[in-house]
């Protein structure tokens, strides 16, 4: 019998003492989760925020005996340090978890800016659900919220305070909205489609300090002398994976805890998944840490599996991004910034709201990203992530970005005769 402990409640954790289970009906299984919580969906609390759903709908598992019936125990604590000699885990309470196989699924944290003022009442973060009930509290129609951070994430909270009524202020210190997943004409419309639904958007601007202000609430000093009264800071200035308490474990990490194939770390029997692990990504060819729940779900079941003593291999990192910004709809895929030696295309109708970026190399489409294009998000993935080599579909496509789905259905789905055929009359 194997003692199998998980580090990190979120939907990886979870996944993966599912599978166990069904894998390992005699072995002991713990997840370790560091909040007061039931385990529940981060990617929930925008809707919370909105009204949408009550607390209970963020959970992860609705069934109140839903654990206990798996034999999966539930402990509330963190975890400090990683002994990988000794096969334990330490934990912030001061007790200690021997481990036969370990999964660390700890997820990210909130990047803490340098900023003074970051600490006053009114400032919050929002990542978990008590900060959710923090801000809740404060987000009353009418009050006037001053958001940091215009990222993916950022933009997914704006979605939900303008929703409550909240007079808005995005402040953000890249050049363009969500400027690691569009490139200037991408993210200039963007914050253009913001503007024109009634927040307040500074792009280049840094936020230098938050101070009380004379008559209550907050005042927010922005860089080229400007400032911004507030009822409420919220601070989304992006996430990191949550793996300080690694440090000088043996335990390798580069941006998160560097996997296989078998999302096996370094050090055998312990392995990641999610957030905080990073994975090969055959699309660019490289590790990377991409934090979007499909892949947590994935490298979860990838890992839980071979703890179980089933090899299993991790098909690839998907790099996908599906973004609605007050009704925008944005996305990217893979390279979206192209790479070297590579070709691209680009449309953009700006009286529409709609622009598309197609990055190639060699005949395979490497990256994209859209904004205001909906019809196509399922081929782009699919040609980025098949990595389908296209032929002379690539040249039409340099000529008409907007033949995707052809060329998905040409290349995509085989050469068969009938393919063939479909082709030839098409042409």
């Amino acid at each position: 019998m194997s003692n199998h402990v998980i580090l990190g409640a979120g939907p990886a954790g979870i996944i993966a003492a599912e599978t166990l289970r069904k894998h390992c009906p005699q072995d002991r299984i713990t997840v370790v989760g560091d909040e007061p919580e039931a385990p529940y969906s981060r990617m929930a609390i925008p809707y919370l925020l909105i009204g949408n759903i009550e607390e209970k709908g963020t959970w992860l598992r609705k069934g109140a005996s839903h654990f206990a019936d798996l034999r999966i125990d539930i402990m509330q604590a963190r975890a400090t340090k990683v002994d990988v000699q000794a096969r334990q885990v330490v934990l912030d309470n001061g007790q200690t978890l021997a481990f036969d196989k370990l999964l660390i699924s700890t997820g990210s944290h909130p990047v803490r800016p340098p900023i003074p003022g970051l600490d006053l009442p009114g400032v919050h973060t929002c990542w978990t659900l008590d900060d959710a009930r923090k801000i809740a509290a404060l987000a009353q129609p009418g009050a006037r919220v001053l958001q940091m951070g215009a990222g993916f994430i950022g933009c997914i909270i704006m979605e939900a305070l303008k929703q409550r009524g909240v007079e808005l202020s995005v402040v953000e210190m890249g050049d363009r909205m969500v400027p690691r997943m569009m490139g200037p004409m991408a993210g200039g419309m963007i914050r253009d489609w913001c503007e024109t639904q009634g927040v307040k958007v500074f792009t280049s601007t840094k936020v230098e300090a938050i101070e009380k202000a004379d008559a209550g609430g907050l005042r927010v000093r922005l860089s080229g002398d400007r400032a911004v009264e507030a009822d409420l800071v919220i601070s989304a200035t992006g996430v990191r994976p949550a793996i300080g308490f690694l440090q000088d474990s043996g335990i390798t990490c580069l941006q998160g805890v560097l996997t296989d194939e078998r999302m096996q770390s370094n050090v055998p029997g312990i392995y990641a998944a999610g957030d905080c692990a990073e994975a090969f990504d055959m699309v660019s060819g490289k590790t990377i840490v991409s934090a979007i729940q499909p892949n947590a779900a994935e490298q979860a079941r990838v890992a839980a599996l071979n703890m179980a003593g089933q090899h299993t291999t991790l098909k690839g990192v998907t790099q996908i991004n599906v973004l609605d910004t007050l009704g925008l709809i944005s996305t990217s895929f893979g390279n979206w910034q192209g790479v070297e030696g590579g070709q691209q295309v680009q449309l953009t109708d700006q009286a529409a709201g709609r622009h598309l970026s197609l990055q190639f190399k060699d005949d395979v489409m490497v990256g994209c990203n859209s904004v205001g294009w909906t019809e196509h998000v399922g081929v782009m993935r699919g040609l980025v992530e098949g990595q389908v080599k296209l032929g002379a579909w690539k040249d039409k496509l340099l000529q008409d970005p907007t033949k995707l789905m052809e060329a998905y259905l040409a290349c995509a789905q085989g050469q068969s005769e009938w393919s063939g055929a479909q082709d030839a009359r098409r042409r």
